[in-house]
């Protein structure tokens, strides 16, 4: 297991354990919230740069998805390259004012619940 214990302390002293995927769900929950506020406040040069982090997010992901390293199944690779691929045409379609950003918090939304296990029906 890929665990990276912290320097900052929690509750009575205790050490916080995170693992990788911790990581990410705190990526995609930054990104998620900047898409949010960005669509509340229904400002365009907000949602720009909020859609742009939320590309280079998927990116990054990708990129870890196709390296070697990478121990996913590969049908999971497959479907999450399906999604960052799809999320990035969109992401550039919101930009165009083509498209909603609300699409691209649902997708990361349903990403965060995975990384925490959530069973989605």
């Amino acid at each position: 297991m890929n665990a990276i214990a912290t320097s900052s302390s929690h509750g009575y002293g205790a050490q916080i354990t995170r693992i990788p995927r911790d990581t990410e769900y705190d990526a995609f929950a930054r990104v998620t919230r900047l898409l949010r506020n960005a669509s509340a406040d229904n400002d365009r040069l907000k949602i720009i740069d909020a859609v742009d982090h939320n590309n280079r997010l998927w990116t990054i992901l990708s990129s870890d998805l196709l390296s070697e390293g990478n121990k996913l199944p590969d049908n999971a690779k497959a479907g999450l390259l399906s999604l960052a691929d799809f999320s990035l045409r969109h992401g550039r379609a919101v930009m165009l004012r083509k498209l909603s950003v609300e699409v691209l918090i649902d997708i990361n939304m349903s990403i965060m619940k995975g990384l925490r296990g959530e069973v989605q029906a």
